[in-house]
């Protein structure tokens, strides 16, 4: 279920997400961090570059340290794994029209990228991870985890969305014993998201 909100990091410095990697250590060590969340939201000013409230940026925060934790404490077990597939929120293509030449098989269900523009940010993910022996998803909504991973097995996952929809992915994970991956949208809405795609060549 995606965010009731609509939210765009891509602007902030990167040095914000920096400040979360460090809380996330912190939830780690089992202290509390929503005092560290409300100094973060402070700081970057996120209230006015986002123009979240601050129930929702604590939300937003929440999920994105929640996500830096199971990365870190997933790691080790990710980097043991061969059989590894990548999703990918479709909605992080260059067109949501019929400028995209992506097939839609719903049998998987999954877009498969058809590389028709060199600057789509999906193409760009899609080629280097095939060429990292991924299989690669295309999503047009997360209920299609638990679909795609009933049909195939995979030892390993890295999933691109919402931090909601990694969280509930991490759960379902969880209870398939897979070990993940996450990377965040920077930028969420029904088109035109973002991710930062070195982010994601670190995880890869």
């Amino acid at each position: 279920m995606p965010y009731k909100f609509i939210f765009d990091l891509s602007k902030i410095p990167h040095f914000f997400f920096t400040e979360v990697a460090k809380i996330s250590y912190e939830k780690r060590m089992h202290r509390r961090i929503g005092g560290a969340l409300q100094d973060i939201i402070k700081k970057f000013r996120i209230e006015e570059m986002t123009g979240l409230n601050l129930s929702d940026a604590i939300h937003l925060l929440e999920d994105l340290v929640d996500m830096e934790t199971r990365n870190f404490l997933e790691r080790k077990r990710f980097k043991k794994t061969r059989k590894r597939a990548l999703f990918l929120s479709h909605c992080s293509r260059k067109f949501m029209d019929n400028r995209c030449k992506a097939r839609f098989e719903q049998n998987i269900p999954t877009y498969v990228c058809a590389h028709c523009a060199s600057d789509c940010l999906i193409n760009k993910a899609v080629s280097v991870a095939e060429r990292k022996g991924y299989d690669v998803y295309i999503l047009p909504g997360g209920s299609c985890v638990s679909k795609i991973l009933k049909l195939k097995r995979y030892d390993g996952v890295i999933g691109v969305a919402c931090g909601e929809e990694l969280r509930l992915a991490g759960e379902v994970l969880s209870q398939m014993n897979i070990a993940g991956q996450a990377v965040p949208l920077l930028k969420n809405g029904c088109a035109n998201t973002f991710f930062n795609l070195e982010t994601l060549l670190k995880v890869l």
